[in-house]
């Protein structure tokens, strides 16, 4: 896939998001299918985090400092230490969109950079930009399918009915 249509997607995936994380209730962006999994507020948190503080800052690292090895980071324990919960859910949302529009931006100038620079990641090894901004269009798409998930599971919770009609999950 080219560069333009990486960020292209991604633009549009802000758009995708909004709409996922349009008009919840506070019963909804709370909601839990099972205890140890994420409700819709730490997706939306963990969401901003990473646009901020991965994907964007660890691809300018590897354009602005190719020679060192990158700094760790640990977004699953960023949900407890950053105290997630406790967040408002539509200031996040709207945080999150904000950053995403900033991204994309900052992409679109660097279309013509040299997305085949590498850096050494300290546990997955050599990794290039151009990898990175894939991954981050994965991650995108990852993120969606659990907060359909989360649809799914809270529509099948709250109405009590069977959904066997609508087709297979």
């Amino acid at each position: 896939m080219k560069i333009e249509n990486i960020i292209d997607q991604l633009e549009h995936n802000k758009n995708c998001f909004r709409g996922l994380f349009k008009d919840k209730s506070e019963e909804m962006y709370l909601y839990r299918p099972q205890e140890n999994k994420w409700c819709l507020l730490e997706i939306a948190c963990h969401l901003l985090d990473e646009e901020k503080e991965d994907f964007r800052a660890r691809i300018k690292y590897i354009f602005d400092h190719p020679d060192y090895d990158m700094p760790s980071i640990n977004p699953p324990a960023w949900v407890t230490e950053r105290n997630y919960i406790s967040r408002d859910f539509q200031i996040v949302v709207s945080l999150f969109l904000e950053e995403r529009e900033k991204s994309v931006v900052w992409l679109r100038d660097r279309v013509h950079a040299n997305w085949e620079d590498q850096i050494n990641h300290p546990k997955l090894g050599v990794m290039s930009a151009k990898l990175f901004l894939n991954n981050w269009l994965a991650h995108d798409y990852l993120h969606m399918r659990q907060i359909l998930r989360l649809h799914y599971a809270f529509l099948k919770d709250q109405s009590g009915l069977n959904l066997d009609y609508a087709g297979n999950w």
